[in-house]
């Protein structure tokens, strides 16, 4: 990882541990950032919607921030700043700042299926604070679809560094080095990164790192480096969990397979409910196969 581009490598969208009481466990959040990083990650990206943000009261999300920075370093550390207003957005990143990171990342506005210059607005109150902006492409929860145009656009004006690509459409990275070669292209779902990283992402916003980092970060360096035997082995073996990040209860199918690797996932906050029996059954069987073959 470099200094000036923290975003690039492998950074895990860290779930969130709560008690039985759904109460944050910070102290198991620390071990889990450092745990992470022990086993290949290059950083972490707390209160994204893996780290279940949207429920947190203000003291508890700015707490999550100072406690990844307190367990590996500002520098490893990409924060989520997502909020309704872009003035709110543009106080977590300050906060960020004050913290020691290096980067944040930021979804469009997402209250409303805002227009184009609604989403130039929004980037550019943020780009104020002088940390770097990753964008964070969501179509599907935002409703407001940075294409590679409007990418391009928010690079050109100097708003955002890189993006975090979740939309599915790996057929959009080329597009978006066509239009812009110097934005950094993110792998955003676990179950596209063979598909980008052929495609010269940059880096990967990860989920399922949470549960199994060291398989993970093979598989990426793998893919990338264009050793495609080995990405393909791992993908194919890996592939019946990654796809869960691009499923609805992608939460708590990582904090399940967390527990069953014996790492802390735990309960959700509502209004997320338990996974359903039969869905449960699918990510303990995928786990179970996965620790079985030897992944970790």
């Amino acid at each position: 990882m470099t200094d000036h581009r923290p975003w690039r490598g492998v950074l895990v969208a860290t779930a969130l541990p709560l008690n039985d009481d759904l109460s944050v466990n910070y102290d198991t959040y620390a071990e889990h950032c450092a745990w992470l990083v022990d086993n290949g990650c290059d950083g972490v990206v707390p209160n994204g919607s893996l780290g279940e943000y949207q429920v947190l009261t203000p003291e508890e999300r700015a707490r999550v921030v100072e406690t990844a920075v307190a367990a590996i370093g500002g520098q490893r550390v990409m924060p989520g700043v997502a909020a309704y207003g872009s003035a709110e957005s543009r106080r977590w990143a300050e906060q960020a700042g004050e913290a020691g990171c290096r980067a944040v990342m930021l979804l469009p506005p997402n209250a409303y299926r805002a227009d184009e210059r609604s989403v130039l607005a929004h980037y550019a109150e943020v780009a104020k604070t002088g940390l770097p902006v990753v964008a964070y492409n969501n179509p599907i929860d935002t409703k407001v679809d940075l294409v590679p145009e409007l990418l391009a656009r928010l690079h050109g004006e100097g708003y955002i560094r890189a993006v975090k690509e979740f939309s599915g459409d790996v057929r959009r990275a080329y597009r978006i080095a066509e239009l812009a070669p110097e934005l950094d292209l993110l792998i955003g779902a676990d179950d596209v990164l063979l598909e980008l990283a052929v495609a010269c992402a940059k880096g990967w916003v990860a989920g399922y790192p949470n549960a199994l980092p060291q398989a993970s970060v093979e598989l990426y360096h793998a893919a990338v480096d264009g050793d495609l035997d080995t990405a393909r082995s791992l993908y194919r073996r890996l592939h019946p969990l990654l796809r869960w990040d691009s499923r609805v209860e992608f939460v708590q199918a990582i904090k399940l397979s967390m527990d069953l690797v014996g790492r802390h996932g735990g309960p959700c906050r509502p209004p997320r409910m338990p996974l359903l029996p039969e869905q449960e059954a699918a990510v303990r069987a995928a786990t179970e196969k996965a620790v079985a073959a030897g992944l970790s």
